[in-house]
């Protein structure tokens, strides 16, 4: 991005809540230097553009004029995943979660004992997850102090918004992929996060906000609590309490035999989730992912606690771990987005997420109905056993994964002074299914144009999160700098 205001006019999708989101077909919105959205303007008509740009003291040199069955969309919002482990991504379907881990992935992750391996592999993974629209990503990494320094410096030279996490664990894992100690566990941990921040001194500040805002940020990482010993836990609530600012991130209740092992190994904390509780790990800014199995009681916990849940539906269907009632978390109140969890989930994109959580919203609806569920029960309810509609899934994919990582208020919509973290969709991929009618949004001459045209765009929309991919995402930007996408050629 230049040092001028770049101007971005066309039609814009802008999620607000749950249930609803603006459709706005001649927005006028302005990025300035510093990568925070200026200013902009709902609903500017074509003959009003250059008197509405002369008004905010701008000219059309550095306009991005949107063309027809374009739209800009707020980046997409990957509340999980595991960068290390893109290479086995797509095998070992045979296996559910424990069985996957040892057959699988411990022995994957372990090469990243290798750095050079590790720069090779994670130059192609954060480019991935970039061209698949995901402007923020919370990463796992390894256990490897080197190999997370790889990615951390990648994410950072990629221009994404990351979080990067060590993996805590010294306790059942193999014995080629295991921390030694809880001091070395505990002292490459703070190690790690020392090493981001000193990357972040140079990321320019939120000015509009008055708040720094690091571009790639450290996050806690133990694994889950079947890998970590209560003395790892227990040190990592220690670190958690001197840092507020840290982000959390571990699993919680994805698997049967991973709940009851847990409970064995832990039978003083009552739940999964008061493990986590009793060593001071829940809070606002943690994040549980797959949540599949958890107990009322759980549940009202984490509501009072103000964690989020990161709801992974490829990974808990392709490791056969359940689906998670996402509208009963919904219903309580608990914070949720999306995470693709590769390589549990086979997809680096959030748009597989948003497909199968429809899908798996689909399948609770009519299993309760063939079950016997009575209309009067389901009426008490606004999202448990129901469909989630597109504003929903919308809302999750941007807006909810903002919430959990404590960024609501920077990214997952537009609006002045937020980061302009976006996606510009284009229907020229030529999957079947494309829109796009070829002619000008704005002169179609209809007696309801903007009413068409609306339709028209959450049309777009809809075609775009069941059937597009990344052929369609012709821009990323972050912090208002161009990243990624399929016209991406270099930094400009």
């Amino acid at each position: 991005m230049s040092g001028n205001i770049t101007l971005f006019y066309g039609a814009a999708i802008n999620p607000q809540t749950l249930t609803s989101y603006d459709v706005l077909p001649r927005c006028l919105l302005a990025v300035g230097h510093t990568g925070n959205i200026d200013w902009m303007v709902e609903d500017v008509a074509p003959h009003d553009l250059q008197q509405v740009l002369a008004q905010h003291g701008s000219s059309d040199e550095y306009l991005v004029e949107l063309k027809d069955g374009e739209f800009l969309l707020p980046g997409f919002v990957d509340t999980h995943t595991h960068a290390p482990q893109v290479p086995n991504i797509g095998t070992g379907q045979q296996y559910e979660l424990l069985d996957w881990l040892a057959n699988v992935t411990f022995p994957t992750e372990s090469k990243f004992q290798d750095v050079d391996f590790a720069k090779r592999m994670y130059k192609k993974v954060v480019r991935t997850f970039i061209d698949a629209g995901t402007t923020t990503c919370c990463y796992y990494a390894t256990l490897h102090l080197e190999a997370s320094k790889v990615l951390a410096d990648t994410v950072h030279e990629y221009g994404q918004r990351g979080f990067i996490g060590k993996c805590n664990m010294n306790h059942d894992s193999p014995s080629y992929y295991i921390e030694p100690s809880v001091s070395a566990s505990i002292s490459a941990t703070q190690s790690l996060i020392a090493y981001i921040r000193s990357l972040s001194r140079a990321s320019s500040p939120n000015a509009a906000l008055g708040t720094p805002q690091p571009l790639v940020q450290p996050i806690l990482t133990p694994r889950f609590a079947i890998s970590c010993t209560a003395s790892l836990l227990s040190s990592l609530g220690d670190l958690a309490a001197e840092d507020p600012d840290l982000l959390i991130q571990t699993h919680i209740a994805e698997n049967p035999s991973e709940v009851a092992y847990t409970k064995k190994l832990f039978p003083e904390a009552g739940s999964y989730a008061g493990v986590y509780d009793q060593f001071g790990l829940l809070r606002r800014g943690t994040i549980l992912a797959h949540a599949v199995h958890l107990t009322p009681p759980e549940i009202t916990l984490i509501k009072e606690k103000g964690v989020g849940i990161s709801h992974c539906p490829t990974s808990n269907f392709n490791l056969r771990s359940g689906i998670a009632p996402v509208g009963k978390f919904l219903d309580e109140g608990v914070r949720l987005g999306l995470g693709t969890d590769v390589s549990g989930g086979f997809g680096t994109s959030i748009m597989g997420e948003v497909r199968n959580a429809s899908v798996a919203s689909k399948v609770l609806q009519f299993t309760k109905e063939t079950s016997g569920g009575g209309a009067a029960e389901e009426s008490k309810h606004k999202f448990e056993n129901k469909q989630l509609p597109i504003p929903t899934l919308l809302y999750l994919a941007t807006l909810g994964g903002a919430s959990l990582c404590r960024l609501e208020s920077h990214i997952g919509s537009f609006a002045p002074g937020k980061s302009f973290d976006a996606l510009l969709i284009s229907p020229a991929g030529k999957q079947i299914g494309m829109w796009g009618s070829g002619e000008s949004l704005h002169s179609r001459p209809k007696d309801n144009e903007q009413e068409v045209a609306k339709k028209e765009i959450n049309e777009w929309l809809e075609r775009f999160l069941f059937v597009g991919d990344d052929r369609n995402i012709d821009r990323v930007y972050v912090q208002g700098r161009w990243v990624g996408g399929r016209s991406f050629t270099g930094f400009q």
